[in-house]
């Protein structure tokens, strides 16, 4: 196994290509094995951070954060539907036209029976015995305990339907591209990130891009990696630690899985095997860019994601919602084949495999992502239209790297919009908390005598690192069950990731007692808002809260 860099990291050197450090990576890149964990000696650590750390966002921030959509499943009110009900004009795409009945019924929201089917096979197949989905009046899909819980006790692990990591934190950490967990070593992670941090400190830049953002269609976000650091380390540290030369004291404790490479391109990189398995099967297969991808595909993937990582990472999760299902699709027709020679039509089997995605709350894109603070209101149908085209541009790109005619419908731009729109208002962040800071923690705690002995080794790296010694793996993803729960400022439950919970899954954890039958809620803000301000942020999610701390606020 060999280290290979991502499309993020080798954009990066590219447009850093000035960096006497830029042949470095290419060169473990070229020669070094992955290795395994390697067991210190001795150990060191920092001051325990003042900020909340990524265990306390939890499976991520469950509204406020830069992704923090949650759930709308509250009916919009007027002000959210005369948004959501702005048009942008005719469709520039022909399979808008081409495929309108079948996209209307991939759109339709599923009929409640057939939904509570659904959740009921789910729930019973991931045995979350403890909560079930209903379906009541005005606030649609609700969740509902089936058993009494008490303060602190784990509701749910819900498992990413589909996921990824935002592309610039990918200079920031390495993690599986299925389960999001952290791989390698705490000595590769802290080299991978010094590495690149070099690489900015030496021509004086910080690293921006455009990541998916709640509120904009392209908001810009940074990773960890900026220029005040106060101090660089040599060239050799650096590289010792990333070829696990270097033994870190006590970093035993704090063992990764070995690195396994995707075998096409090499490039997404996995826990291990069953992983790597999992994501071919489900995701990658259709979007993998490896010497053994046809060159004009391989070619139309690479200017996809280029355009992707330049605009909006979103559109490379909606690229895994279509691979989703055309893979999904393919299974479906293998298995229909196999059983029944007079088997239905492809597109009901479309249907059958698009339904997972079908239970998500949609809606356009450029029609309800909010107008950005320094876009005046008069310049609101061009903004929606400049959105729209954007989206527009990367569906062609992905179109021409992936489509199959079988699937052509989940090609339209409506569809697209759609997809892109149902992240907006149903994910959750994803957020994996960095062992590198449990590392440096745990050294921190250590006896005086131990701990003075340790940061003989840890002291510089962590002087290097400075406050972004502990960035977190951050991404966007969409959750089916968690995605069900409705929105209360007065919650009796919370995501939070607990000290054992080392993937992606949302974690759902009861902060009081909840009885059986008693709905599940979460906040999607800052519940410790004012009043006023509460309603505000909720409002760009469709609806007016009523909850109980509401009505008790509300002025007269």
């Amino acid at each position: 196994m060999r280290l290979t860099l991502s499309t993020v990291e080798s954009v990066f050197l590219a447009e850093h290509q000035t960096c006497p450090q830029r042949n470095l990576l290419y060169a473990f890149a070229a020669q070094t094995p992955i290795l395994a964990p390697t067991k210190p000696t001795s150990s060191t650590k920092p001051t325990k951070p003042q900020e909340p750390t990524a265990r306390e966002r939890g499976a991520a921030a469950t509204g406020g954060g830069r992704t923090g959509r949650s759930r709308r499943n509250h009916q919009p009110d007027a002000g959210g539907m005369a948004r959501s009900g702005r048009r942008s004009g005719a469709s520039p795409c022909d399979l808008d036209r081409e495929f309108a009945p079948q996209i209307a019924q991939l759109l339709a929201a599923p009929p409640p029976q057939s939904a509570q089917e659904y959740y009921e096979e789910l729930i019973q197949s991931k045995k979350h015995d403890g909560i079930r989905v209903n379906y009541k009046g005005n606030h649609g899909k609700g969740v509902c305990a089936n058993k009494d819980f008490a303060e602190g006790d784990l509701i749910l692990k819900d498992q990413i339907l589909v996921g990824a990591q935002h592309s610039l934190n990918k200079i920031d950490c390495v993690v599986c591209s299925y389960c999001f967990r952290f791989i390698g070593s705490v000595e590769f992670q802290i080299g991978h990130r010094l590495y690149f941090q070099s690489i900015a400190s030496s021509i004086g830049c910080s690293s921006e891009r455009h990541c998916h953002g709640s509120d904009v269609g392209s908001s810009t976000c940074s990773s960890g990696v900026t220029k005040e650091k106060s101090s660089t380390l040599p060239e050799e540290v650096i590289e010792s630690l990333i070829t696990g030369d270097v033994s870190l004291p006590f970093s035993d404790h704090f063992a990764l899985p070995e690195i396994v490479a995707c075998q096409g391109c090499e490039e997404e990189r996995y826990c291990s095997q069953s992983c790597a398995d999992s994501d071919w099967e489900s995701y990658h297969s259709l979007l993998c860019a490896g010497p053994n991808t046809e060159p004009p595909r391989r070619s139309a993937l690479h200017k996809f994601v280029e355009h992707a990582n330049e605009t909006n990472d979103i559109f490379l999760v909606a690229a895994k919602a279509i691979t989703f299902t055309m893979l999904r699709y393919k299974k479906l027709k293998r298995q229909n084949d196999f059983q029944n020679k007079s088997a239905e039509s492809n597109f009901s089997l479309l249907m059958e495999a698009w339904k997972p995605l079908s239970m998500g709350f949609k809606k356009r894109w450029w029609d309800y992502v909010a107008l950005p603070e320094d876009v005046d209101a008069s310049d609101e149908d061009s903004f929606r239209q400049e959105i729209r085209d954007l989206a527009f541009t990367s569906l062609k790109l992905l179109k021409d790297a992936i489509f199959d005619a079988e699937c052509a419908p989940l090609f339209s731009l409506e569809v697209y919009g759609h997809i892109i729109g149902m992240f907006e208002l149903n994910n959750l962040d994803l957020v994996v908390a960095s062992p590198v800071e449990d590392y440096f923690i745990h050294i921190d705690d250590l006896p005086d005598d131990k701990k003075e002995e340790a940061e003989k080794a840890t002291a510089p790296l962590l002087d290097a690192l400075d406050d972004d010694y502990a960035v977190p793996c951050d991404g966007t993803a969409f959750f089916p069950l968690q995605s069900c729960m409705n929105h209360s400022c007065c919650p009796n439950a919370k995501a939070f990731k607990r000290d054992e919970d080392n993937d992606g899954h949302a974690v759902i954890i009861a902060l009081g007692p909840i009885s059986k039958g008693e709905e599940i809620t979460i906040s999607y803000i800052d519940e410790d808002l004012p009043y006023e301000e509460r309603q505000a942020e909720l409002a760009d999610y469709g609806f007016t809260c009523t909850c109980s701390k509401c009505q008790e606020e509300k002025p007269n």
